[in-house]
């Protein structure tokens, strides 16, 4: 799975109506799964090329069951999806189920305080996922330290009483990209000569 410059290597289908919501907690509606499966063929059928991966994803695990979850993904991989994703599996036990099932990629959503088990990634691969993802940690960890240092702010009146340790201004200016502002300014600033 390539991806062409500028492009994309694939494109993630998902099951949820509108609005589409985290998979790990209950109360989500999904699409019937005909629908979704003609989605993929229609997708299978018109990509341009073999390298753009169609992930199949399914919500169906912590409302319907792991049953109807795992005939969800057969469906969608009949349809032509290359990757599936069985999100929320509750268990090691259920993930190893999930992957011995079938005999493609297999995807798994790493959601800390989320219902599937949080291993680490060797930990994922002897199970039998291929592709891990960890889309909500760097929120998360982004979240407690910034209520940390809003704390100790609001506490103290300081920021240098800070628990978490704070990135240096000029480090983090150049990480963002502002040498090259800086530098666009400097080339193109009006003169008072």
């Amino acid at each position: 799975m390539r991806s062409q410059p500028g492009g994309a290597g694939g494109i993630q289908m998902e099951t949820q109506e509108s609005p589409k919501r985290c998979g790990h907690p209950r109360g989500r509606r999904f699409t019937p799964a005909a629908d979704m499966a003609r989605k993929i063929r229609v997708a299978a059928e018109t990509r341009a090329s073999r390298d753009f991966a169609i992930v199949a994803r399914t919500d169906a695990r912590t409302s319907l069951g792991l049953d109807e979850a795992l005939r969800r993904a057969q469906c969608y991989l009949e349809a032509g999806a290359d990757i599936l994703f069985v999100e929320s599996p509750e268990s090691e036990e259920e993930m190893r189920a999930i992957c011995s099932r079938f005999d493609v990629p297999m995807l798994v959503n790493v959601v800390e305080g989320g219902r599937t088990p949080v291993l680490r990634a060797s930990d994922y691969a002897e199970i039998g996922y291929q592709l891990a993802i960890f889309p909500g940690t760097g929120f998360m960890a982004t979240a407690h330290a910034l209520n940390s240092v809003y704390t100790t702010l609001k506490r103290t009146g300081a920021s240098v009483e800070a628990e978490v340790p704070l990135e240096d201004f000029m480090t983090l200016s150049r990480a963002l990209g502002f040498e090259e502002v800086w530098a666009f300014e400097r080339r193109h600033a009006e003169r008072d000569d």
